[in-house]
This record gives structure tokens, sequence and C-alpha cells, in this order.
């Protein structure tokens, strides 16, 4: 695809998303925050541009976008409802797991049909008593029956499963068997008719409420054809991560340019109201502005780096990029809340104060999870153990 092309495909979904965005997220992100309920407006408007099947291949009914086009998205989004970017992302972040590590017609299948019914994808990655450690499992996949008729079985207690009980499948990992070493895990697509949620804790939070990531016991059964074959450890090197990295950088981008141009719009009403004095406010708003640019600009650029390579197992799992994709994450969850705190600084009371078009208060409490939802502290001590590997080059 040439450059030209890209922008265009880009801007395209951006349209919709900005839609979408203002006439449905917008409408609705105060009384998700308020109430912490789930999206449901702006999930159904998803569904109804075939947003949820974004990644997946136009050959199996999808829209065949590449992962540039779905962050794009999910940053248009993110200025109006973090929420709902949030499950949009976690959405997108499973269907990319699945679909680029497919191997049976089953999975296959299954994928057609997130694409062509719109189903909403769900993840049960963390489990008590692992914590954030997403590469060890202490539940397993049991198995019942021989020959095509073979079932699976698994039970996994499960801290965080964000809109779980919404969701219309949710991939699990688990060991591959109760004799499996931790490490050795599968993802499991559990369809929700196949899936007993019991609730073990609540979802009462200072930001991105409306994700419902209550905690449960799960339990599941489905054909065993719906365990995948391909190892997690490689999905999750290969795709996941990057994945994940890169849309959740993008939401948080999201988050500091609608802070940003809130500030920005106050900054200018101000200057219209005296055309011989610059506000006080307008070298913190110069400042801010190339902060802003300065993260979306590495944003882009791993993005750019990630689709150069995302085919190349060798390059995608080199400590070299492990260490840059880990790095995004943290200065971008960092950056996202000293931008916000900026913005406040310069729209002061109005952006303090609830009842504002400038008001800031959610956009800085959804932004402030951004470095504890998957801890930045884990994710620094995990760089720092590679960069006593990495050598020069």
């Amino acid at each position: 695809m040439k450059l030209a092309d890209e922008h265009e495909g880009v801007a395209e979904v951006v349209a919709v998303a900005r839609r979408i965005g203002r006439d449905v997220a917008a409408v609705h992100a105060a009384d998700v925050d308020a109430h912490a309920r789930f999206p449901k407006e702006t999930v159904d408007a998803f569904r109804a541009e075939g947003l949820l099947g974004a990644l997946v291949p136009v050959e199996l009914g999808g829209l065949g976008h590449d992962l540039r086009q779905a962050a794009a998205v999910v940053r248009e989004v993110a200025r109006h409802c973090a929420s709902s970017a949030m499950i949009l992302a976690m959405h997108h972040i499973k269907v990319a797991s699945v679909v680029r590590h497919m191997t049976s017609r089953t999975v296959e299948d299954f994928m057609r049909r997130v694409a062509t019914e719109q189903l909403l994808l769900a993840s049960a990655t963390t489990e008590i008593g692992i914590g954030g450690n997403t590469r060890n499992s202490s539940c397993w996949v049991e198995r019942e029956g021989d020959g095509p008729d073979q079932r699976f079985r698994l039970t996994k207690q499960a801290p965080v499963i964000s809109y779980g009980q919404y969701a219309d499948a949710i991939i699990v990992t688990a060991r591959r068997d109760a004799d499996s070493a931790p490490s050795e895990q599968v993802m499991v697509i559990c369809e929700a008719k196949d899936v007993t949620l019991t609730p073990i804790s609540g979802w009462d939070t200072l930001g991105f409420r409306g994700t419902c990531s209550l905690g449960f016991t799960l339990e599941a059964t489905g054909p065993a054809d719906l365990v995948m074959d391909h190892p997690f450890g490689d999905i999750s090197t290969e795709t996941m991560l990057p994945t994940s990295h890169l849309l959740w950088s993008s939401l948080w981008l999201g988050l500091a340019e609608e802070a940003s141009w809130r500030a920005q719009r106050f900054i200018q009403k101000a200057a219209r109201k005296d055309l011989n004095q610059t506000p006080p406010g307008a070298p913190r708003l110069a400042a801010l502005m190339v902060t802003r640019q300065q993260l979306a600009s590495s944003v882009d650029a791993l993005m750019s780096r990630y689709l150069d390579i995302m085919d190349d197992a060798e390059e995608t799992s080199s400590i070299d990029f492990m260490v840059a994709i880990n790095t995004l994450k943290v200065s971008a969850s960092t950056l996202v809340v000293d931008i916000i705190n900026q913005a406040m600084l310069i729209v002061g009371i109005q952006g303090y104060r609830e009842d504002t078009e400038y008001s800031l208060g959610r956009l800085l409490r959804d932004a402030h999870g951004a470095a504890v939802m998957v801890n930045n502290d884990r994710i620094a001590g995990n760089t720092a153990q590679l960069a006593l590997m990495q050598r020069e080059s």
C-alpha cells in the first residue's frame, strides 16, 4: 500500500469514528462514567459500522483494516469516551491474536462469525495467584471424549475480565493440560453460551468505569477445536503484546489530544477578548503542544516499525523491539497524565469544574488508569531484565 493510500484509508475510518464519537459516545459518556455502566449505545454503533470485524480479513467477511486504521478509530473515540475506546481496543487485541495465529477450520469459522455477527470478544489472561503475569497460568484445559466430539473444560479465577458479562465470547489463557508447566499456555475461545461467570469482585474505580472490569470465577466448556494449537508465548510476543501497547498508547494519545484542544480553545477565547494582550496561559500551551506532538510521533514511529516487521517472528521477539514497545507503553501512559495536568493549569477552574465545556476531570481520572492497568513498574522491571541481555549494536 502506498503512503497516500494509507492516509486515505486512515482518514476514511477517522471520519466514521468522529461521527460515532460526537453523536453517540459523547452523548452517553458522562452517564457511563457516573454509573460505571457498559456503553451499550457506542458498542452498538461500532457494530452498525462493522467495526468489531475491522481486523478480520475481507475473505472472512471483515473489513480487512490494518492496525494503523484500528488505532486511528480508538484514538478518535477516546476523545469522547475512554471506556468505549478501551473496550474496542481490547476487542481488537483479541481479534488480532486469534486471526493471526489460527490454524483450524473451526477457529476460522468462528472468526467469520465475529465479522458477520459482530461478536464482541473479551479477555481473561490474568489469574488470582499469578497476578498481572500473563505468561503463566495455574488453571489448565481438561479434555473430555475422543474424536470430533471431544470437548474442553476449564475453570479460571480471574481478578479482572473487562466487560465479561457483556461479551459474546471470552478468550482465555490456560495451561495446555494438567501436566504442563505454568508457562506452557494455550488460548481458548469460550463462547458466552458455554460460559458461567460468578462475580468475585466489583468495579467501583477512579476511571475507565464503563469497562465494567469485574473479577469472576469463569467456568467454560466447548468443542476442543476451539483450543488454539499455537503456543500462547508466541502469540503474545508476535501479536498480543505489541498490539496492546500500540492500541493503548493510541487511546492515551486521544485523551491527550482532547485535553490539549480544550486548553487551546480556552486560550483562543481569552485572546479574542483582548487582541492587544497575549493570554497568560499561552506559553504553557505552546509547551504542551510540543509534548503532545512528541507523544504522537513516538506512537506513529512504533506503529510503522511494527507493521514493517510484524510477520517476522525473529524481529518481533528481538530484545531491541521488545524494549522499544515496552518503553512506548511506559512513556505514553506517563505523558498523557502530564499533558492533561498541564491543560488543567492552562484552563484553571474551568477545567477543574465538572460543568463546563473545558472540564478535564474525567479525562484525568481515565488517564491515571494508563499506568496501573498493566502496571508500569512490572513493565519497567521486564525492560530492565531485557536491557541486561541487550548488546551494543
